[in-house]
């Protein structure tokens, strides 16, 4: 809690707050796209493509979620079949950039194995980096993670990586050359949202790079509350394809992106513990010559 003052949006420049309202010109009256080292993301939304009972239901659904990223596994894409109808990526547009991961990695070498791969079937120099450390959780290794960050951007790739919601691995990985650091905000496919809070707003606040909240997404507000504080983006796969409407969902996680970029900056009122009216308090109505006004909206 922070007792009666605001809880502000963080500012660091790994954030993506807008600037206040009243500067506004016509011309930013539209989300800015993202920079992701050489990268230029119209969206700020990223999604992924497992998961969807069919790839009618993926295709619709990614073109409600306004995303032009879409993530890919590697080892899942059956990248040999491309062309014949037997690959995921023959049922993705051309109007999206891909991105590969390294899902279903336990170990730095596995997942830069698996991230040169990509590189070498023409899929992108980009690489959501991810290095699991047990089938249970499927939380980050910390070690293993930033040893592979370190390989794979001195590899030359746009690296992209997973990783918990502690703030000095958040700094680790960013010294280590990450283009973009991705904390969890809950265990992935868990739909739990941002669990803490705190310690997310404190990466949010020393990073220099971009902050893509990702993982544990589970309805539209959750990207809400990740771009009120102040991320510069959302990556969410399993919220939007286990959904009973996928493409209802993803509809409104691309309005909650919306929201919650413009919210920040915005500047929310303070959190008080008792009422304040919100009408004028001058020229209201006596209850009597000596008894006080008539508050209320």
């Amino acid at each position: 809690m922070h007792g009666t003052q605001p809880i502000k949006p963080a500012c660091g420049l790994g954030s993506c707050l807008p600037p206040p309202a009243s500067s506004l010109q016509p011309s930013m009256t539209t989300i800015p796209p993202l920079r992701v080292g050489s990268f230029t993301f119209r969206s700020r939304l990223l999604v992924g493509t497992g998961k969807y009972p069919d790839n009618a239901t993926m295709q619709a659904a990614l073109t409600e979620s306004g995303a032009d990223v879409v993530t890919v596994a590697v080892r899942r894409a059956n990248l040999n079949a491309r062309g014949t109808g037997g690959s995921l990526l023959d049922h993705i547009g051309k109007q999206y950039q891909l991105l590969p991961n390294t899902a279903g990695c336990f170990n730095a070498e596995d997942a830069i194995r698996t991230a040169h791969l990509g590189r070498e079937l023409g899929i992108s120099e980009m690489v959501k980096l991810e290095v699991l450390a047990d089938q249970q959780t499927l939380l980050p290794h910390p070690t293993q993670t930033l040893d592979a960050c370190r390989r794979l951007v001195a590899d030359g790739f746009t690296v992209l990586v997973y990783t918990s919601d502690d703030p000095v691995l958040a700094l680790e990985l960013e010294s280590a050359g990450a283009a973009a650091v991705m904390p969890a905000g809950a265990p992935i496919g868990s739909g739990l949202g941002i669990l803490n809070r705190n310690a997310m707003e404190i990466i949010l606040e020393r990073a220099k790079v971009p902050i893509i909240i990702d993982a544990g997404v589970g309805t539209a507000s959750d990207v809400t509350i990740a771009m009120e504080l102040g991320a510069a983006g959302v990556l969410l796969n399993t919220g939007i394809a286990s959904a009973k409407d996928p493409v209802r969902m993803a509809r409104a996680m691309r309005h909650a992106l919306e929201a919650g970029y413009w919210a920040a900056g915005a500047g929310r009122i303070e959190r008080k513990r008792y009422a304040s009216a919100s009408s004028p308090t001058s020229g209201l109505i006596k209850a009597s010559a000596a008894g006080p006004g008539i508050p209320g909206e």
